[in-house]
């Protein structure tokens, strides 16, 4: 049975899958890793979600304040043996109705254009790609997304 947890950075078991995630990471992305670590630190978020199965977390995903009207999503991940059973897009949408609750009005995010699976999830569920902003801005490997929430 799925279970739904909101949380934080500090949770010992989002640690763990964001330990994996940077592993990930750091084999897709090459050398142009040590760009992206620089903006994917998780002292500051406040807002986690985890998925568990069976007591086992299956997936994270997690927010943080983007503009005072939109939150930016960050470190979705979900380890490859449990990929297929739709735990990322659960996550996201839990995200997303968080996101609504604490007022916000859409969520921004950035991935590798390269990451099919991640394109396609977003593109799933309702995003819709945007130019790059911020830090991704002149990052030709980056693909930013928006979706009014």
């Amino acid at each position: 049975m799925m279970r739904i947890l909101r949380t934080t950075s500090e949770n010992p078991d989002f640690r763990s899958l964001v330990s994996e995630l940077d592993k990930y990471l750091a084999l897709r992305n090459g050398d142009a890793n040590d760009f992206f670590v620089q903006f994917n630190k998780v002292d500051q978020i406040k807002h986690v979600i985890l998925s568990y199965e069976n007591n086992l977390v299956v997936g994270c995903g997690a927010m943080k304040e983007y503009a005072p009207d939109s939150m930016e999503i960050k470190r979705m991940f979900v380890p490859a043996e449990q990929r297929g059973k739709g735990i990322a897009s659960i996550v996201l949408k839990e995200l997303e109705r968080w996101a609504k609750e604490l007022g916000y009005k859409k969520s921004v995010l950035e991935t590798g254009n390269d990451m099919q699976e991640a394109v396609g999830l977003y593109k799933k569920c309702g995003y819709k790609v945007i130019p790059n902003y911020g830090q991704y801005e002149n990052v030709a490997d980056s693909v930013c997304f928006e979706k009014v929430l």
